[in-house]
């Protein structure tokens, strides 16, 4: 078993380890616990009761936080003609066709998110062994794959805050909800809007209680448990 240091262990002796606190309260506790040189990213984890051998049971969706994510995100498109010059103004990092697509079979992947237009995937469909084990694979259902007259605006929220959820082989959720320098109440906020974007994509097929058990934690921080009820309830209204 690994040893934590000193400072984690300093950490753990500030709060009750086997109390389920409110959304507010973990996050203040969290943000107290992040105390390394670097700005830590702050982290929900949910268990669910979905059972992942069955892709109807499978909870995938896509939301925009409404404070970002406190980093900048690497935005690459595939595109050509119209299509690609709005994507350059929209501020994409990296946009072409064949050119990008040489460079990530060589293994090139220094980028966060993936967009593309529906006459490119014929040719990008080989990108898959590359792209689809590290969930960049552009796809319609999380909204990147798009019509060439919506490249500026998927450009713009994938600049301004949005993140991908899904549910892994083990059934959890794992997602970034911004930085442990923002303010509380935009911490909340960003948590507010991902649960209500992972309520509105729970599947029929899962029946019982949908959240199992949630944690909050930071990159380097000890995890706090959450209450579900409360975690659950919260709406990014």
């Amino acid at each position: 078993m690994a040893k934590h240091g000193k400072r984690y262990r300093l950490a753990i002796s500030e709060f009750n380890q086997d109390e389920a606190y409110s959304p507010g309260d973990a996050i203040a506790l969290v943000k107290k616990m992040a105390g390394t040189k670097f700005d830590e990213t702050v982290e929900l984890h949910l268990r669910t009761n979905a059972d992942p051998r069955h892709a109807e049971q499978m909870v995938r969706g896509v939301t925009t936080l409404p404070h970002g994510l406190g980093k900048p995100q690497r935005v690459l498109v595939f595109a050509q003609g119209d299509a690609a010059r709005q994507a350059t103004e929209a501020g994409a990092d990296y946009v072409g066709d064949d050119d990008l697509i040489e460079r990530i079979e060589g293994g090139w992947v220094e980028f966060d998110i993936a967009v593309a237009t529906p006459d490119m995937m014929s040719r990008i469909g080989k990108l898959g062994r590359v792209l689809g084990r590290r969930g960049l694979m552009p796809n319609p259902r999380t909204g990147t794959v798009v019509q060439p007259q919506d490249v500026g605006k998927a450009v713009d929220e994938a600049k301004g805050g949005r993140v991908e959820f899904r549910t892994d082989r083990t059934a959890i959720i794992h997602c970034a909800i911004g930085k442990a320098s923002f303010d509380e109440d935009k911490l909340v906020g960003n948590m507010a809007a991902l649960m209500d974007a992972i309520n509105q994509n729970r599947p029929t097929a899962i029946k019982g209680q949908f959240v199992q058990t949630a944690f909050l934690t930071s990159t380097m921080g000890p995890s706090v448990r959450l209450d579900v009820a409360s975690t659950v309830g919260m709406t990014g209204a």
